[in-house]
């Protein structure tokens, strides 16, 4: 087929919509390393993370072996409410950066809760519901976890209690609005409701807050109330294998049209996002089948791949929850207060990281001005008004079109655009306010953080 047959944008049938989630561990030479309990540094057993987690969803945690499982119905039907998802040919784009290069992108801000987040969202309360719990805690950065758990909560009548980082409950009080609509309790993390995060407080007074802040308030408000469990939105292998029908749908559109890409790229913060969408195709490259070039782009602010150490770590500042081996800069470190809060959490999926620390996908930080400057340029020629996180993305894509440029070389790139970004107009107005600034941690900043890395 030529590319004037391709259409602007590629959807999928509902029949085509994936039966099943693919699991890229069951491919993978290396596995991730297990999580390993702070008390006795022993793998976590199965009976040990169930006190935190839900029962299906350890299985799927710790689950190396199988490489597909099957989507229950239940969930399939909901996601037809939005699902499958379009792959649009920005042509406009390519157009405005007079590029030979063809870039897609996976949109998923088609639904209410405004990001691909539901998507996993939607099977953990599935879960948290089918085992007769009461309801889930979980915690949010910039809001969009948050606001699709609370959705899926509201779903299937569970009680939904959050976690929000502080510096984001202020900058986005709409986004944290549409959560309360829908059900959730929503409060400023850290905060005086819990024993963690009075603790926080006292050696941290004045702090803007973290995901890994976030994270140890809401498994102390679940292991501490009754027929509750912790929820959590990205890092965790059962979140990528959710989030792996981003990918099944971009592969089996792209087959569709027999198109091949070259370069895939994600935003990368836990790495639910990136990992889903690349799944597929890593497995591919993992199974010797085809190759492609993998890029994941992070803050230059929060930058776990590009500075970070492949090192056991505590997932949260508290240190209450399991040492995960990964990429991080120490869960003490608390990243600066840029708008981009759904990448600013101190460490990387172990999956993500051991297939970076493998050589298998390469990784870059940008600053802040030059992403929202990507963002603005993507929104006046393609008509959507990204999210912060995922102007990251289009950052790169944006970049490596220009390589093409200056090459001639015909690459196809396709990216991931994980959700709009209507509720960060606080964010786009001190960028066009000219009120923006970029930070950087040194490296003395960055060794604070290592020191505290346990010895493992």
């Amino acid at each position: 087929m030529s590319v004037k047959e391709i259409p602007y944008k590629i959807y999928l049938e509902e029949k085509e919509m994936p039966a099943q989630w693919y699991n890229v561990r069951a491919d993978m030479k290396n596995k991730p390393a297990p999580l390993l309990n702070p008390a006795t540094l022993e793998p976590m057993t199965a009976r040990e993370l169930g006190q935190v987690f839900c029962e299906e969803l350890v299985r799927q945690e710790l689950d190396d072996t199988n490489p597909y499982i099957d989507i229950p119905e239940e969930i399939r039907s909901f996601y037809k409410m939005y699902r499958p998802s379009p792959l649009v040919r920005a042509y406009c784009l390519e157009k405005k950066l007079q590029t030979p290069a063809k870039i897609y992108y996976k949109f998923e801000g088609n639904n209410t809760s405004g990001s691909h987040k539901l998507n996993s969202a939607i099977a953990q309360a599935y879960y948290a519901k089918r085992q007769g719990l009461k309801g889930v805690t979980t915690e949010t950065g910039a809001g969009q976890w948050g606001t699709a758990l609370s959705m899926a909560c509201a779903y299937f009548e569970l009680d939904c209690k959050v976690y929000m980082v502080k510096v984001s409950y202020e900058q986005k009080p709409f986004r944290r609005e549409v959560m309360r609509t829908y059900g959730a309790s929503v409060t400023p993390s850290p905060s005086e409701t819990t024993n963690v995060g009075r603790q926080i407080l006292k050696e941290h007074p004045g702090t803007s807050g973290s995901l890994g802040c976030a994270i140890s308030e809401a498994v102390e408000a679940a292991t501490s109330a009754e027929g509750y469990r912790y929820v959590l939105g990205s890092v965790l292998n059962q979140v990528l294998l959710h989030q792996s029908v981003i990918g099944l749908e971009t592969k089996a559109a792209l087959d569709k049209y027999d198109i091949t890409p070259d370069i895939i790229i994600g935003c990368a913060g836990g790495g639910s996002n990136l990992g889903g969408l690349i799944s597929p195709f890593m497995g591919e490259k993992l199974r010797g089948e085809k190759d492609y070039q993998f890029i994941a782009v992070e803050p230059a602010s929060c930058p776990s791949f590009t500075r970070g150490r492949f090192a056991y770590d505590f997932c949260d500042t508290g240190r209450v929850c399991p040492l995960s081996k990964m990429y991080t800069l120490g869960s003490g470190f608390i990243p600066s207060s840029n708008h981009a809060g759904g990448l600013r959490y101190h460490g990387m999926s172990s999956t993500l990281s051991q297939l970076y620390d493998d050589g298998l996908m390469e990784a870059r930080s940008v600053e802040q001005t030059s992403v929202f400057a990507a963002a603005v340029e993507f929104a006046r020629v393609e008509g959507i008004l990204p999210a912060p996180e995922s102007a990251h993305a289009i950052r790169v894509a944006i970049d490596e079109a220009l390589k093409c440029k200056e090459t001639g070389e015909e690459k196809t790139i396709v990216f991931g655009l994980t959700g709009t970004g209507y509720f960060d107009m606080v964010a786009y107005e001190r960028f066009n306010n000219g009120e923006m600034t970029d930070y950087i941690p040194t490296d003395a900043d960055l060794e604070a953080g290592f020191k505290g890395l346990p010895q493992v």
